[in-house]
């Protein structure tokens, strides 16, 4: 059997190319689904040939790659440009792309355009969209249009204002009830998976059990069928504190310093570049330019 070229570069055959159909298979023989955000060329072909099954292009890129202050500011345009490098990057993993805030709240109609652009200009295979029960006619709309969708709920950025900050969701009987509706209504509407961020570790496992779709945490406790972290999280590559449920597993930032400064170090002390690090003319050349340089200086005196 022929496989087709993902921008140019085979999937990896040592492993099979993750689905949406993979996941729930994966959730029916309990085996944890990983999931990584990646925001550029260079990271996402470090994640996708880690063997992470999931590779999400967050509107966490508005704080990680972008600088600014919160998720609302990224745009479509913005959100295009790093899809369509991460998809350079990517052959096995399932691509999902965050829809931006203001591109699915004010008219169906233009969030279905925007998830389409997602998957024909940026080459996504899933698209994500934050809000529980009422965005559950939205998402049957864009699996209409043969869109795959994964849902967020819990701690939402993007309602960042509404919720009045970054706070744990789910903290009492009305919110846990809540919690369980919103979670049923998607799961109910097809999405392909169910991200679930900042709620107790028990609503998490209660959910999981209840619903088909599988469920990704993120600060939500083990007994999710996947877990997803920020790239630049779990390698300290942050310039804040970091939430509770982070894990770091490397000082990237401490190793790219070091490596900053060794090149300023050796450039000041005319150590950078040396002789082996430079290119020379070819001794014909040489011997010629030698001649020529020779006759300037003899016709100077």
């Amino acid at each position: 059997m022929s496989l087709t070229p993902i921008n140019g570069r085979l999937p990896d055959e040592s492993r099979p190319k993750i689905t949406t159909a993979t996941l729930r298979e994966q959730k029916l023989r309990r085996e944890p689904i990983t999931c990584l955000t990646a925001y550029d060329y260079a990271g996402a072909r470090l994640v996708d040939e880690a063997g992470i099954d999931m590779v999400l292009v967050g509107d966490s890129l508005a704080q990680a790659m972008l600088g600014y202050e919160n998720t609302l500011s990224v745009t479509m345009d913005e959100m295009l440009h790093h899809v369509k490098a991460v998809r350079r990057g990517v052959r096995n993993a399932l691509l999902l792309a965050d829809m931006p805030y203001g591109s699915y709240q004010v008219d169906e109609k233009d969030a279905v355009r925007n998830a389409a652009r997602f998957v024909k200009e940026g080459g996504a295979e899933v698209v994500k969209l934050e809000g529980g029960e009422k965005r559950a006619d939205l998402i049957r709309h864009i699996i209409d249009a043969e869109i795959p969708v994964a849902g967020h709920i819990g701690l939402t950025p993007q309602s960042v204002n509404v919720m009045g900050g970054y706070k744990v969701q789910g903290k009492n009987l009305a919110a846990v009830e809540q919690l369980m509706r919103d979670a049923v209504a998607l799961d109910r509407a097809g999405v392909s998976c169910l991200f679930l961020e900042g709620i107790p570790r028990e609503v998490a496992a209660m959910i999981t059990a209840e619903v088909s779709t599988p469920t990704i945490g993120i600060g939500a406790g083990p007994e999710c069928d996947g877990q997803v972290l920020v790239f630049h999280d779990i390698l300290n590559l942050t310039f804040g504190p970091p939430a509770k449920f982070v894990r770091r597993y490397a000082d990237a930032a401490a190793l790219i310093m070091s490596a900053m400064q060794a090149f300023r170090a050796d450039v000041k002390s005319h150590q950078y570049p040396a002789d082996e690090e430079s290119y020379h003319l070819p001794k014909d050349t040489r011997a010629a330019l030698d001649t020529v340089l020779a006759r300037k200086r003899a016709m100077r005196r």
